[in-house]
């Protein structure tokens, strides 16, 4: 949640055109992907950031965002309200008159102005000022989830603005979903109640299972011997380890389904969607000479 200098994250200036933030990333990103660094949490952390980076920065209205709020550029539209808001305060308070007679005070007052500090009723100073409470600012957040840990019902706190909250994220939770925390925005005016923190997930690319949906995909290696044979293999979930028979004469590339075996439904830790698995062979190498033979021997029988 802190503040990151997304030019800096990807080492470009801050007139650098579409283009040149496109190549930044790309070459970065293959530097620091998870799969060509297995284990490092540094690199993945950078590999988070730059991605933070790039999806602001190759959007042209979040990078005038960026621009013109810096670390508080998720808030634009607040603030653009708040501004015109102002301004409306500004025009009318320019357009308040006496009447012609001079015996009262005609109010023009908007319906903005009247909520803020109350209309004229009557003579001049006769109406009693009265200011509306109003809601505060709300805030928007983004918080980044490993595959394993959306899987499951779990507590974390998380920083907004120095202030430490702590969440229930439910179990089954989608990449770009946002939930809202009611009462954990900004404070209100007037006594007016707080305004609600909106926080969008994202869920993290993981090296063993793609996520589609609620259901889940892996690729598994099994040995040529098993396909041609049939045999047994041991197939690991998201809640451990299972055992799956694999038929006589299966071809390479086969999927096999594993019912209830996917990711969580949201709000559902108890259902689950599919969990496919994908058979690849392992051609053995370095054969023995006997083993030569023997593999000769079988391709002349099949013939």
């Amino acid at each position: 949640m802190d503040y990151i200098d997304y030019y800096k994250t990807l080492g470009v200036g801050k007139k650098a055109n579409a283009k040149e933030i496109k190549s930044a990333y790309r070459k970065l990103a293959r530097k620091y992907h998870p799969d060509v660094n297995p284990g490092d949490a540094e690199a993945e952390k950078k590999f988070k950031e730059l991605n933070e980076a790039n999806e602001v920065l190759s959007d042209s209205d979040k990078r005038k965002k960026y621009d013109k709020y810096g670390k508080d550029w998720k808030h634009a539209d607040q603030f653009e309200k708040a501004e015109q808001q102002q301004q409306a305060y500004g025009q009318q308070r320019g357009r308040q008159s006496y009447s012609g007679g001079g015996a009262g005070f005609e109010g023009d007052f908007s319906d903005f102005f009247s909520s803020m500090f109350g209309g004229g009723d009557g003579g001049f100073g006769g109406g009693q000022r009265r200011s509306q409470s109003l809601k505060g600012q709300d805030l928007t957040a983004e918080l980044h989830l490993p595959l394993q840990q959306a899987a499951n019902t779990h507590k974390q706190t998380i920083t907004v603005n120095g202030k430490k909250i702590r969440i229930t994220i439910p179990a089954g939770i989608g990449d770009g979903q946002t939930i809202k925390i009611k009462g954990q925005g900004g404070p209100g005016m007037q006594g007016g109640p707080k305004g609600d923190l909106y926080i969008t997930f994202r869920i993290d690319k993981d090296p063993v299972f793609e996520r589609k949906g609620d259901n889940l995909y892996i690729k598994q290696s099994v040995d040529l011997y098993d396909l041609v044979l049939g045999g047994e293999l041991e197939v690991g979930t998201l809640h451990g380890k299972v055992k799956i028979k694999v038929k006589p004469g299966t071809n390479p590339g086969a999927k096999i389904r594993l019912k209830n075996k996917g990711f969580p439904l949201y709000k559902h830790a108890h259902q689950h969607g599919d969990l496919y698995v994908t058979l690849e062979a392992n051609i053995p190498k370095d054969l023995s000479k006997k083993e030569k033979e023997l593999f000769e021997e079988l391709k002349n029988l099949r013939k």
